[in-house]
């Protein structure tokens, strides 16, 4: 048998205990020795992995819900509505407190009733403003001023013939007049708590539409005409696509509707919180 490797032992070496403390064998550790595997808190039943707030039945994942703010077993549950929320949303029986949005139709007309289908909720129809027959108007007032002048002139001149095609001259503009009113009759801007409408045309019908969802952004211009006349025109955009109904021009009260299309996209609990409302209000006040 060799001798062991390193120098001699010297008791009097002065690196002799720094050399016995770094050569010293790490102590093993049991479970049921010491703080550092056993029942304290570093892997140990207390609160690291234990039945509280952890991974147990506590508050951050238990079984209650309460971390995620909903019962799991009852499912979504519909947001409450409170009274003071809805206090300016709609007027009361004597019409006493102010309204932010125009009151609602009851039913569609039997021109929109035919573009919806049975689980949408109709929410209103506007016809453009009056404004929008400026240029008709304008051209039946001046044709009937002009021709009846000039078949007036040509009466006393004795030429039948130009004062007969002066007459039938007023008569288009008038008829063209009326189509035009006809077809601004025909046009309606329609809101559901799905999608807006856009439905215009007398002979060739046109039906735009866009749902609500889509809508990514919207605006309203109005002219200085337009604020003092109280009409404008909405621009609707849709994740930057074109799309059939981006622009409606001079539809009435723009500021009253904006806060209706808005509140759809945005509150639609608030809309059927209100609607609901009023409707037991009309029921009691014809009850008395």
């Amino acid at each position: 048998m060799g001798s062991p490797s390193g120098p001699p032992f010297d008791p009097d070496d002065p690196g002799r205990d720094r050399r016995e403390r770094d050569t010293e064998p790490i102590p093993r550790y049991r479970p049921d020795e010491g703080p550092g595997y056993g029942s304290g808190a570093g892997l140990s039943n207390g609160p690291s992995f234990s039945d509280d707030a952890g991974y147990g039945d506590g508050p951050a994942y238990a079984g209650e819900g309460r971390a995620w703010g909903r019962d799991p077993e009852a499912g979504y549950q519909q947001p409450v509505i409170s009274e003071e929320e809805l206090a300016g949303l709609r007027s009361d029986s004597q019409g006493m407190a102010p309204r932010r949005v125009l009151p609602l139709e009851d039913e569609p007309s039997s021109l929109v009733a035919r573009y919806l289908f049975p689980t949408e909720r109709y929410r209103g129809e506007w016809k453009r403003h009056w404004i929008h027959l400026t240029t008709p108007i304008i051209v039946g007032v001046a044709a009937t001023f002009v021709l009846g002048y000039l078949s007036g002139f040509l009466a006393g001149q004795d030429v039948g013939a130009l004062t007969t095609i002066a007459v039938l001259l007023w008569f288009a503009a008038m008829g063209w007049v009326a189509w035009k009113v006809a077809d601004w009759w025909y046009d309606r801007f329609i809101l559901t708590n799905k999608r807006v409408m856009v439905v215009n045309g007398i002979v060739t019908r046109k039906v735009a539409m866009m749902p609500l969802a889509r809508v990514t952004d919207m605006k309203y211009e109005q002219t200085p005409t337009g604020r003092a006349l109280n009409y404008g025109t909405f621009v609707l955009e849709s994740a930057g696509q074109e799309q059939a109904l981006r622009e409606i021009k001079n539809l009435p009260n723009p500021n009253e509707l904006y806060l209706r299309v808005v509140e759809e996209m945005y509150e639609p609990q608030a809309v059927e919180a209100r609607l609901g409302k009023e409707a037991d209000e009309a029921k009691a006040d014809d009850g008395a």
